[in-house]
Order: structure tokens, then C-alpha cells, then sequence
């Protein structure tokens, strides 16, 4: 095999050369072979790295690196400078030098190509180093020996490390490349990063090199330009005060230039131009790209690099746009559940089956169950609903919004948003069709007459809906062993697209009674209620399944804390093993028999539990388990969560006398005995999700078995590969199997690049407009607002946390997270308050919230990244409000894992 070479041009670099040139040649190169007008130059390939470091020493480096944690950037930086003194200190092979003598020599640009760089899913823009105007071959080996070493810049290595990129796996080439003397350079983008809009130019303009903008040394002219039509829509002056120039011997320097406000750098052709060129490279590519240009004195327009825009979120399309056309209105399902990681691909499999049931219980049945109702879609793994329809009737435009007020506020002020947007006006005006298909699914399933029973007799109806969480349990129980794959599999899709949505019809009517109760109490008592006080009335609410299985993991802690050598146990061995020895039954017998005893109950659940795909408690406790650690570190017992439940209920009930007595008379007693009834009642919201996820858990043992039979067919290496596949997939895998390893691996490589996606859209357009993205303004003086939830004010250390798998809230410490589902609440028992991005006045985060009497403020944007753990923050979950009362302590971290 002829040994690759050292030098390349850029004529002879295609699109499979990442591993030789890195990611900057590459695309040098593919603009080069298109046609476009790329400045020529050569690349110093990712050979002439290996021979100048093979006998640097890095080795030992390399080793620590892996081992460091990604989090440790005090060791991450002392190892970054370590092997960039080797790089530094190691000779050019006389090869590697000859071959940079025979290339361009100046005035170049010398500039790093990595090969984990300028990536779809990864840009690593400005990671390592360029240098500009280097004349002479001494200075050009010189500047690429710099260029080596900045592959091992502190902001590189922390960079691979936050994205899990080996250190190992990643090379440098070098571009040397002619210098574009220019005039006036910068940046544009194809879409906008801001807002998502797609073919739409953003471009950044100042003048001399381009190293100004890049660099963002200088407040540069920003313009934004339809593409299509050529049209500027935006523009911003900037001051300009200073330019990047060459110097006439090599090098560069920095000139002041005094404001530059009153004129714009770039004319309004060479704005069109450049968004002309940027359609082309758009199209080319097929994505958004980041590129770099410059003119030169004689007006020329130079492409000096083009890049994936990494940060955009993928545009959904569903099969309602691709039937219907015409601009759309996608609403995340996801977000809306507070599920922040990618749905596996049976995950949404799962839903699009569940989604074919809704739509045939509206009469509207889909030919093909697996592809769901034509309304349902995914981008990037997260679930979305296109809910234009919605959007263009008068009944979808009152109903949606009211539910989200008290689910998810936030994307309900996001639509009411778009009400105005005359692409998405009312065509259907009559509610008389909307109003008949509701009406009729509810006297199918008896929904009033349930209501009714509900409020006349609320013990019968907590006693029916015992007997169908049982009959529930006895029906799901799993096929017997003698069941082929395809039966089970069979039994999955049965299970999913017709038999688990009529369920819940027949639950729904208590939680319906209840708050219903609630509101003909509001109602009665006007303004006679002072605000947080009917929020009071849910405080301690019996019923709710998640508050119970809260409260029965805080029984057991009790229980392991009586026993000392038990709890001792807990405190000292990692959860991850105390899990492994649960499994082997190696536990102490009141762990042991304790934590089966609860996962027998609530097993089924897990923390983004809708996904069927994620892995039950019963199957992995080591989030039980590591919950049931810190309920052991609990020592006040006035703050105990059984404590503080029965304080909460007792405020209940001292609550509905003051307003019964404030309303007095029949008045009064009709609001006692409506406030009475949305005790007893309310606490049923929780069951008809329950239900829905007892049912996602038997269906994903099924699924485990048919993984298992697929492992034994030497198609999948394991059961749980098995949910990186569709149910059609599957299906055709028992009848053709084919080895679906590399297909499942690349899923899963896709789901963790995913899950440190940290923007993720409410509502996206189908132009990837991202209204809240366009309208969102930055807090005020650090006070942040969102819905109020829970009321009552604390002031306490902040505590941000993006995932409760292992995290660790101290007693009386304010929990900050993007949003709550039940794998969630048992933090909140050790919460001294709640801030959440997510969510409503009626969210699950919001109620549990309540029950609990932790002051709760819900629907603050971008929360997790404006309070910073350990900070002192004050809650007040009356007016809806967060303000920070002090500084982040030196020891708090910006984030808990």
C-alpha cells in the first residue's frame, strides 16, 4: 500500500480525505474542485503531525487525558500544556521540511485543519491557531510547528473533552494557502443562528483582514439579507475602530481607524453577491454553512472557508406538510414533557403507534399505524407535533393554548405569538366539528356521567380506578415463554396503536371532577381569594401516585436508617454497585427486601419514562438507590418529607375553612364542599400518565425478549440494541435478519452527540424560524420571572441540575433544572424551593411542588444558564419571580451532571 503523501493541493483534495488533510482542507478543497473562488494553496497532511510527534513523548500525556474527567479543566489545562511543549520541542522530519520549502511561501496564510474539526455535528471553530501574512520558509516551518501544537490548546482539549472526542483519534494537517490582501472580510452565515431561519445571509463586515470579526476584536457592520430575493432586512452599523492589516515583511497589525458608524464597509451589490454565493455553497453542501470571505483591492470576492452551522436545530417535516404544503407551525412534544435527551428510535416508534390511536378515537384512522398520525414528526430525536391545524381554527386557537397555560406557559405565550402571523390565519371558523368529535369520544367512554360520579361519590371512584389499575396489571403480564418474537413483537404493535389510548378516557374523568371542583370554587370566591391562597388548598394532596411512591421511598429510608450496618452501606459503597449486588440479591434483607417490594409498585418508571426505549428502575435502581443515599443524610426530622406532607395537608385544611368562612353563608359551604372534593380528587392527575408508563414498561419487556432472541441470531450484540431500531425494523429483521450492529452503533453515537444539545426549541417553523428565539430579551438586573407555581418565598443556595441520574441536593437547597418529570420528585423532598425552565401552573414540576409546600416559580427562560449553583437566590412563587440575593459561592459549579 503506497505510503500517503506529505503535501497536497488543494485540486487534488476530496470529500473522503478527512482522515489525511483534517476538516478545514477538506472543505478547501471541495469549494476548490466546485468552482467556487477559493484562494489556492496546498495542505501539509496529517503524515508530516505523526512523523514530527512519534517520538515527542506524547504518549504518557495522552494516557492522563483519557483518564481525566471532562469537568477537571485544572488538569485538562496542565495536560494541554504539557503536550504542546512536546509538539513545540520535537524536530521537523527534513522530509516534512522539504516538502513545505517546495509549497508556497508567502505572503501565505498558515492555517490548522483537524481532523475532528468543521464537522456536521461539531465545528471546533477557533479551536486551534492560524497564522496570516507569513513570508519566507523559515517563517512558514515555524508557523506550522505552531499550528501542530495548537491542536493542544487549552480550548481545543476541553472542547474534544465536552464532546467526547478521543484525543487519540485526532490529527492536525496544515493549510498553507495565498493571502487575500483584502479590503473589507468577514463572516456570513446561510441561516440565521439566532433566530434558525434558514436562507437567510447574516453577515458581519469590517475593514482590512478578517481577523477582526473572527477574532471579535472589532464591532463590525452586520447586515441580514434574503436570499432568495436579494432583499436587506437588517441592517446594524458598527464603530469599525480598528483593522487587521499586512505588513509589508510578514506579520500583521492592528490599526485604529476612528468610528466608522456613519458608513457601512460593504455596499449593498456586494451584500447581494455575498448572499448569492452563500445560496450557492448552501446548496452545494445541501446544509446552512458558516463561511469566511473577503474582497481584495481590485473588488474581487474570495471564499476563504466554509463550515457546518453546528448549532441549528433540524427543521421537522411531518407527513401533514408533505401532503398539505405550505409554511408549518411544529410544536415539541418533547420540551413539553420535559424530556431534554433524544427519544431512542423505538422510543418514537412507540409514540407514532400511540399517535395512529389517537387519531382513529378523533375519526380519524391513519392506513399505516407505525408511521403514526400524519401530524406526528422527529428532528433530532426529539418529538414534535404539527399543529398548523391547530393554528387555523378558531376551537384549536382557544383550547391549545388554555391547556399549555397550565402545562407548558411558555410555548402557550409562543403560539398566542404567531396568532397575528397572516401565514397561519383562521380558515376553519366554525367549533360546531371540533365540538362534535369531543362530544362524541366523551359519551363513548361515559366521560360526564364519570365526572358526575366522581364528584357525588369520590371513594367509588378511587375504588374503580383500583380495579383497573389491577385488571391493567393482570393483562399486561408477559406472554408466556413459548411466544415467538414475532408474537410478541405483534402483541407490541396491538398493544401500542389500539388498545393503550382508550385507557385513558376512563381515568381521566376524576382528575377532571377534581379541577373542575377547583374552579367553581375560584369562581365563587372572586376576589374574596388573595393570590396563592387556592394553590395552598393542593398542598399535601392525597391520591397522587408519584407523591406516594415519594413518600414510600422515604418510608424505606427510614427504615434502612434504623438498621446501622445497612445504612452504613448505602453511605459509603457507589449506587452503581449497590445496584449490581441488588440484582445479585447480595443486599442487607432490609435493602433488599425493601427495594423490591418498591419496584414492584413503581419498577415501571424511570426519569424520561415516556420513552419506552429508556430503561425502567426495575431493570437499573441506581437512581432509586443514589435518592435513597441522600434521604439517609437527612438528619432534621422536622424537615422530613412525611413531615412536611402532613404540614402541607394540615395548611390544606386550614385554608378551605378560612375561605369558606371569608365567602360564608351557602355561599361558604358550597366552596367548602367544592374545595373538598379537589382534595379528594385532584390528586388523580398523575394516574392517567402512570397508566401510560405501566403499560410502556410491559411492552418494553416484551421488546427485551425479542432483543435477546436477536442477539441470538448474530444480528445485534445486545437485548437493548434492540430500541435503536424502529417496529418495522424489527419486524423485518425476524423475517430477513441482517447484521444491524453498525446501524445500531451509529444510533448511538447520534443520541450522545445529542444529548449535550443544550437549545431546544418550544416551537420551530418550517423555515426554521424559532419565534421565541426572535422575541426572547435578556433579564433585567438578574431577576428572572416566569409562572407562578407554588407560592411562598425562600432564599437559599442554588443548586442547577440538567439530570438527576446521581445528583445530590443538600437539605433546604433550591432546585434549578430545565424540567421535571416523576424520576425527578424525589429531589424534591430534600428541595427547599423549585425553579424550572419548563412547565405551567399545572405541570407536573408545579403540583408536586405544591404537595410538597416548596415555593415553586415554573417557565423561566434559560434558567439553568442565568443562576449558577451556589448562588443565593430568593424564590418567590406568589409573584412568579427568581432574584439573586448573592455570588456564586468560589466552590459551587456551574452545573451538576
Amino acid at each position: 500500500m503506497p505510503a500517503s503523501p506529505l503535501i497536497l493541493p488543494f485540486s487534488a483534495i476530496g470529500a473522503e480525505a478527512l482522515a489525511l488533510v483534517g476538516g478545514k482542507a477538506v472543505n478547501l478543497g471541495v469549494l476548490t474542485g466546485a468552482g467556487f473562488p477559493v484562494p489556492p494553496g496546498v495542505c501539509l497532511t496529517t503524515r508530516a503531525y505523526q512523523a514530527a510527534t512519534e517520538g515527542a513523548g506524547l504518549d504518557e500525556v495522552l494516557d492522563a487525558l483519557a483518564a481525566a474527567p471532562a469537568g477537571d479543566v485544572t488538569a485538562l489545562n496542565d495536560l494541554a500544556a504539557r503536550a504542546r511543549d512536546l509538539v513545540l520541542a520535537a524536530p521537523v522530519p527534513q522530509d516534512v521540511a522539504d516538502a513545505v520549502r517546495h509549497g508556497p511561501t508567502g505572503p501565505v496564510a498558515v492555517r490548522s485543519s483537524a481532523t475532528a474539526e468543521d464537522l456536521p455535528h461539531a465545528s471546533f471553530a477557533g479551536q486551534q491557531d492560524t497564522y496570516l501574512n507569513v513570508v519566507g520558509e523559515e517563517a512558514v516551518l515555524d508557523a506550522v510547528r505552531r499550528c501542530w501544537a495548537s491542536l493542544w490548546t487549552d480550548r481545543a482539549v476541553a472542547y474534544r473533552a465536552a464532546n467526547g472526542i478521543d484525543h487519540r483519534t485526532v490529527l492536525l494537517a496544515v493549510v498553507i494557502q495565498e493571502m487575500v490582501c483584502s479590503e473589507v472580510a468577514g463572516v456570513m452565515f446561510t441561516a440565521n443562528p439566532v433566530t434558525g431561519r434558514r436562507h437567510e445571509a447574516v453577515i458581519d463586515a469590517s475593514p482590512g483582514l478578517g481577523e477582526a470579526v473572527v477574532s471579535g476584536s472589532v464591532n463590525p457592520d452586520h447586515f441580514v439579507v434574503d436570499i432568495a430575493t436579494g432583499r436587506i432586512t437588517e441592517r446594524r452599523p458598527g464603530d469599525k475602530l480598528l483593522a487587521v492589516r499586512p505588513l509589508p515583511g510578514g506579520g500583521v497589525e492592528r490599526v485604529g481607524l476612528g468610528d466608522g458608524t456613519e458608513r457601512a464597509c460593504v455596499t449593498d451589490d456586494q451584500l447581494r453577491a455575498l448572499a448569492r454565493l452563500g445560496g450557492r455553497v448552501e446548496e452545494h453542501y445541501g446544509s446552512p454553512q458558516d463561511t469566511e470571505w473577503a474582497v481584495d483591492a481590485d473588488g474581487e470576492l474570495w471564499l476563504t472557508q466554509s463550515r457546518p452551522i453546528t448549532t441549528l436545530f433540524p427543521v421537522p417535516e411531518s407527513a401533514a406538510a408533505r401532503a398539505e404544503g405550505g409554511p408549518r407551525v411544529y410544536f415539541s412534544f418533547s420540551v413539553a414533557q420535559g424530556v431534554y435527551a433524544p427519544f431512542t428510535p423505538m422510543g418514537v416508534s412507540a409514540f407514532r403507534l400511540l399517535s395512529s390511536s389517537v387519531s382513529a378515537l378523533a375519526g380519524n384512522p391513519v392506513a399505516d399505524v407505525t408511521a403514526g398520525a400524519p401530524q406526528v414528526t422527529e428532528a433530532a430525536g426529539r418529538l414534535f407535533f404539527d399543529v398548523t391545524g391547530v393554528m387555523r381554527g378558531r376551537a384549536g386557537r382557544t383550547i391549545v393554548p388554555r391547556l399549555l397555560d397550565v402545562m407548558e406557559a411558555r410555548s402557550a405565550v409562543v403560539l398566542r405569538g404567531l396568532f397575528d402571523d397572516p401565514r397561519f390565519g383562521v380558515t376553519r371558523r366554525s367549533v360546531l366539528p371540533a365540538l362534535r368529535r369531543l362530544l362524541r369520544i366523551a359519551r363513548r367512554f361515559r366521560v360526564p356521567s364519570n365526572v358526575v360520579r366522581a364528584v357525588l361519590n369520590p371513594a367509588a371512584t378511587h375504588e374503580r380506578l383500583g380495579r383497573l389499575r389491577a385488571r391493567l396489571r393482570a393483562e399486561l403480564a408477559p406472554l408466556p415463554e413459548t411466544a415467538t418474537p414475532l408474537e410478541r413483537l405483534d402483541r407490541v404493535e396491538r398493544t401500542l396503536s389500539a388498545r393503550t389510548v382508550p385507557l385513558l378516557p376512563r381515568v381521566v374523568p376524576g382528575p377532571i371532577a377534581g379541577f373542575a371542583m377547583l374552579g367553581l370554587a375560584a369562581r365563587l370566591l372572586g376576589d374574596r381569594a388573595r393570590p396563592g391562597e387556592l394553590t395552598t388548598v393542593l398542598r399535601g394532596l392525597p391520591y397522587n401516585v408519584t407523591t406516594e411512591m415519594d413518600l414510600a421511598l422515604w418510608a424505606l429510608a427510614d427504615r434502612i436508617r434504623a438498621d446501622a450496618d445497612a445504612s452504613a452501606l448505602l453511605l459509603a459503597t457507589p449506587a452503581a454497585e449497590l445496584a449490581r449486588r441488588f440484582h445479585d440479591g447480595s443486599l442487607p434483607g432490609t435493602v433488599q427486601r425493601g427495594l423490591r417490594e418498591f419496584l414492584a409498585v413503581y419498577g415501571v418508571r424511570a426519569v424520561a419514562e415516556i420513552d419506552l426505549g429508556v430503561a425502567r428502575w426495575s431493570e437499573d435502581p441506581t437512581h432509586v438507590i443514589g435518592v435513597l443515599t441522600n434521604y439517609l443524610r437527612l438528619d432534621d426530622r422536622s424537615q422530613a418529607p412525611d413531615a412536611v406532607f402532613a404540614r402541607g395537608a394540615a395548611e390544606a385544611t386550614r385554608m378551605i375553612r378560612t375561605l369558606a368562612a371569608r365567602a360564608g353563608g351557602p355561599r361558604g359551604a358550597l366552596v367548602r364542599f367544592a374545595l373538598g372534593r379537589a382534595r379528594a380528587l385532584a390528586g388523580l392527575r398523575e394516574l392517567p400518565k402512570f397508566v401510560a408508563v405501566t403499560v410502556l414498561a410491559a411492552m418494553r419487556a416484551e421488546l427485551r425478549i425479542v432483543g435477546a432472541d436477536l442477539v441470538s441470531r448474530d444480528v445485534l450484540d445486545s437485548p437493548d440494541d434492540v430500541f435503536f431500531l424502529t417496529v418495522g425494523e424489527v419486524r423485518t429483521l425476524l423475517s430477513a435478519p441482517d447484521d444491524s450492529r453498525a446501524l445500531v452503533a451509529e444510533r448511538r453515537d447520534r443520541a450522545e452527540r445529542e444529548r449535550r444539545r443544550r437549545r431546544l426549541p418550544r416551537v420551530v417553523l418550517s423555515d426554521g424560524t424559532e419565534p421565541e428565539a426572535v422575541g426572547t430579551a435578556a433579564p433585567v438586573d438578574g431577576a428572572l420571572t416566569g409562572t407562578p407555581a407554588s407560592a411562598g418565598t425562600v432564599t437559599g443556595v442554588a443548586r442547577v441540575v440538567l439530570d438527576p441520574v446521581g445528583a445530590r441536593l443538600e437539605p433546604g437547597e433550591i432546585l434549578v433544572c430545565p424540567s421535571t418529570d416523576p424520576g425527578w420528585t424525589p429531589l424534591f423532598l430534600t428541595a427547599g424551593g423549585l425553579v424550572m425552565e419548563m412547565g405551567g401552573a399545572n405541570s407536573h414540576g408545579a403540583v408536586v411542588a405544591r404537595e410538597y409546600g416548596i415555593p415553586a416559580v415554573v417557565g423561566v427562560a434559560d434558567a439553568t444558564e442565568h443562576v449558577v449553583t451556589g448562588q443565593r437566590i430568593t424564590v418567590d412563587g406568589t409573584s412568579g419571580t427568581v432574584s439573586t440575593v448573592g455570588v456564586a459561592s468560589e466552590e459551587g459549579q456551574p452545573r451538576v451532571p
